[in-house]
């Protein structure tokens, strides 16, 4: 009995069921796929009342979602774009084998573009808006291994050279193209990067939210731009690709387009060998609150579907799994004859009048430009939520057995003679054998009907894409001077208080300021009360595209929750991942909206480059401009919290990222002093760097800033004071709130009668960048001293604390004449009040002064005994374990 036979067995009465499916394709039919959806919904509220379970599978049938008889007229010149695709596919394969046969080990990606090739024309012919201004137009987020592919393209349209795409991804020693999109190396080229996995799609989402926010703002016009998005379903995995997908729907971002390319392989195997991925991301989507539209099945299908009135295909396709529909991929019309239509007589028939070549040529959808025109159509007029396409394409397509729909379809970047050929031969290209195997570049020529088809679509469409405008530096209005915003902190004169509060202190006053003040962006992921920034609540609000619908439980307080359709703050909730994206759409604004802003996100340092560092790489490559302020930062200052919020390593992560300038201030005036340094490079200078400055959350005095310090707390050192003792002389430095231990540190060591130089570190990693280049220098030639030798040259011991491990301050050891000892905070963090934690990583006054001492004595300053009696003196116990082990 075939499947078919048991379920109509099992059914006490199959004409009432028959009545039911009619009731419902009529209305479908008649009234339109939402009403039928309508009705359903009514239905399933009121089975769920009267005690009904109706937890039925979450996603609709194995089919396109655009019946045929709603589908749009081909607005385009199908035989004229499918040429062009097939020009494309060959570049882009030739761009990636030729470089791997002249340079084997370079990499690359065929596949993936062959799958995405006629999803990204569709685009391009008919959707993605640019704007002749290079502001205004839509923001497509391009899957990163299809890069080759949307070079083949530009290099048809002009925009690169034969020499460009003979280079890819050779950018060493000259000018060739990057791999995957990347702002930083094509700076007028790629708009945004889209690696590594993931971050593409959680970077759409909140680029669409943030555009929704500088409308309601009246910062720019941006109610007619769209953002597009083109991943793989393989991506779909990372965390990050679905984290916000709740958001798009709770904002209603309409303006918002996911195209997931259905492929179902990734690196090694099938994306789900055992189950549907479709079907899986179809529930994924409705569930978070999507219009999801399939586009799974080509024109070929058409027929089968019409002519298939017991729905026997839709049975057969829930029944294959996506690891069987890989090999049925790979294989022939005879094998899918055999293997998947004769499996059931019912769908045998069907096909029964097809030749095994007319089976063969039954497309996915996703290689149908006409299924896919309609499914972009409908996802562009639909409004109130984003939309999902999910595409069924082939990996690989068109590369036979060298890679279509096979394990190694990803990783193939060789073809072989005969592989070539057949490329060329079922695409139809007019390239000779000896242009075949030289892996010649094809183009049709500037005057051909191909290229003036491409070039007439993108005139109408607005312009190219992608494009990184080249005069994307507009003006920001004038802001206030440091005395503006910060007085209070240059001036503090002892009064306590926080670097955090310092920080939020010189937010709320650039934020008062009526002409720059519209322009700041304070971000935060739901710790606002923390840092002491409730009071942005009333005075700027949070932002919230519906307003405020409630009462707030605090309506009655000076500092009310106050969300507002056009507030200024955003409160990302618990979602540093969410909140970075955020902050990453804002510090690129200038070239994606022509807009300058100053973006602000302060949050826990601990989940910042620890926890989203990849996507702060990611604003790195796009060239963000902005502050991340982290708080309540390093490993000692956080009492209480113990090892998963206490950072001790951020420093270290931001020192590698090379636009990145990362400081850790101990005193407010050097905040300030390092906030307005940061506005002038990055609004007045247009310089593409972003600022990471850690604040911490203890209160302690705060002096006023001494005389002509500036630009050395800029540098990353300068000189705090020191005693005259006359003895054995140190140099001690510190950073951050460790600066205060060391000071301390200074007043024991007076009593041992040994002289002390005191530097404040806001920044190793700058002086070691310094250090670097004064070095590098000094090879080619031209000697020039480092600001680490100008300020601490010479052969006295220096001791370096601060509340990072060990290797932040060893930045600088390279570039000193003498030993440095460094303290710092290895190991696991630990709850405990702030003074224990000192003493445990040993980076307390009384370490420090130790280690003075120890330094003395190993270069003979001072007599052994000494250091013993320091050690009673001091308190500190010899047999205590290193705190770096467990």
């Amino acid at each position: 009995m075939s499947r078919h036979d048991a379920i109509a067995h099992q059914d006490p009465d199959p004409e009432e069921t028959r009545d039911w499916l009619d009731s419902l394709e009529s209305m479908a039919t008649a009234e339109g796929p939402e009403r039928a959806q309508f009705v359903l919904n009514r239905l399933q509220d009121h089975a769920r009342r009267l005690g009904v379970t109706t937890a039925g599978l979450p996603y609709s049938a194995y089919r396109n979602t655009i019946p045929l008889s709603q589908q749009p007229a081909y607005p385009g010149d199908l035989q004229l774009e499918e040429r062009i695709i097939a020009i494309m596919r060959w570049n882009a394969l030739a761009m990636v084998v030729r470089a791997n046969k002249a340079y084997g080990e370079l990499g690359g990606h065929i596949a993936s573009y062959a799958s995405a090739a006629e999803i990204f024309e569709v685009g391009f012919n008919h959707f993605f808006r640019a704007k002749s201004d290079d502001f205004g137009g839509d923001l497509v987020y391009f899957q990163p291994h299809s890069a080759p592919g949307i070079y083949a393209r530009a290099f048809l349209e002009g925009r690169l050279s034969e020499s460009d795409i003979a280079n890819y991804r050779q950018e060493v020693p000259g000018k060739g193209l990057c791999s995957y999109p990347h702002p930083w190396l094509m700076d007028e080229f790629w708009q945004m990067p889209t690696g590594s996995m993931g971050i593409g799609p959680m970077s759409a989402i909140y680029q669409a939210r943030f555009m929704r926010y500088l409308q309601a703002r009246g910062l720019a016009d941006t109610q007619d731009r769209h953002v597009w998005g083109v991943f793989g379903d393989g991506e779909m995995d990372e965390p990050e690709s679905i984290g916000a997908l709740t958001l798009a729907a709770r904002e209603g971002l309409d303006n918002l387009t996911f195209v997931v390319n259905c492929n179902l392989q990734r690196l090694d195997g099938p994306v789900r060998g055992n189950g549907q991925i479709i079907q899986e991301l179809e529930s994924l989507f409705i569930g978070a609150g999507w219009n999801v539209i399939k586009v799974l099945w080509g024109s070929e299908w058409d027929n089968l579907f019409a002519r298939d009135s017991e729905s026997v295909l839709l049975r057969r396709f829930a029944e294959t799994v996506d690891g069987e529909y890989q090999t049925l991929g790979s294989r022939d019309g005879d094998y899918n004859r055999a293997k998947f239509f004769d499996a059931d007589p019912a769908t045998a028939a069907l096909v029964a009048h097809m030749s095994d070549d007319e089976i063969h040529r039954l497309k996915r959808g996703g290689h149908d430009l006409k299924k896919l025109h309609a499914a972009f159509a409908s996802a562009k007029a639909h409004k109130g939520r984003p939309t999902v396409i999910l595409t069924k394409t082939k990996k690989g397509y068109g590369m036979g057995g060298a890679g279509e729909s096979r394990m190694i379809a990803h990783q193939a970047k060789k073809l072989d003679i005969e592989a070539l050929k057949a490329f060329r031969d079922r695409f139809d290209l007019p390239l000779s054998d000896k242009s075949v195997e030289a892996l010649e570049f094809f183009h049709p020529g500037d005057n051909s009907p191909e290229v003036a088809y491409l070039k007439d679509r993108r005139t109408t469409l607005g312009g190219y894409l992608p494009r990184r405008p080249s005069h994307a530096d507009s003006p920001a209005p004038a802001r206030p001077d440091l005395a503006g915003f910060a007085k209070f902190a240059t001036e503090a004169d002892g009064k306590e208080m926080s670097t955090t509060m310092a920080a939020v202190r010189m937010m709320s006053g650039l934020l008062r300021d009526k002409q720059f003040g519209p322009r700041l962006v304070p971000i935060v992921a739901d710790e606002a009360r923390t840092f002491g920034m409730d009071n942005l609540f009333r005075q700027v609000g949070i932002y919230a595209p519906n307003g405020q619908k409630y009462e707030p439980e605090d309506a009655d307080s000076m500092l009310f929750y106050k969300e507002t359709a056009d507030g200024q703050l955003l409160e990302e909730g618990i979602t540093e991942a969410g909140a970075i994206s955020s902050w990453t759409a804002a510090a690129t604004a200038y070239s994606t909206h022509g807009t300058e802003l100053l973006p602000i996100y302060i949050y826990y340092s601990m989940f910042g480059f620890q926890r989203v560092g990849d996507l702060i790489w990611a604003a790195a490559d796009q060239r963000a401009r902005g502050f991340l302020l982290g708080a309540t930062a390093g490993r000692t200052t956080l009492s209480g919290e113990g090892l998963q919020h206490q950072d001790g390593s951020s420093h270290l992560a931001a020192a590698a990222i090379p636009n990145c300038r990362a400081y850790d201030p101990c005193y407010a005036y050097e905040l300030a002093v390092i906030m307005d340094h940061g506005m002038t490079r990055m609004l007045d200078e247009k310089r593409d760097e972003f600022f990471y400055i850690t604040v911490m959350n203890e209160n302690y005095a705060q002096p006023s800033m001494p005389q002509g310090v500036e630009g050395d707390i800029i540098k990353g050192m300068y000189r705090l004071g020191g005693n005259d003792t006359d003895g054995p002389r140190v140099r001690l430095l510190g950073s951050g709130t460790i600066l205060r231990e060391v000071i301390a540190a200074a007043e024991i060591l007076q009593g041992y009668g040994i002289g002390c130089d005191l530097y404040s570190v806001t920044s190793f990693s700058e002086l070691a960048r310094d250090g670097a280049e004064a070095e590098r220098q000094g090879r080619l030639g031209n000697s020039v001293p480092s600001h680490v030798e100008r300020m601490i040259g010479g052969d006295a011991p220096v001791i370096a604390a601060s509340d990072y491990v060990r290797a932040v301050p060893a930045q600088i050891a390279p570039y000193l004449d003498t030993r440095m000892t460094i303290l710092g905070t290895d190991g696991f963090g630990r709850s405990a009040n702030r003074a224990a934690l000192r003493r445990f990583f040993e980076v307390d006054r009384q370490h420090v002064a130790l280690a003075a001492i120890e330094a003395l004595v190993r270069k003979g300053d001072i007599e052994a005994p000494v250091l013993s009696q320091a050690i009673g003196d001091l308190g500190i116990d010899p047999a205590a374990d290193a705190p770096w082990r467990m």
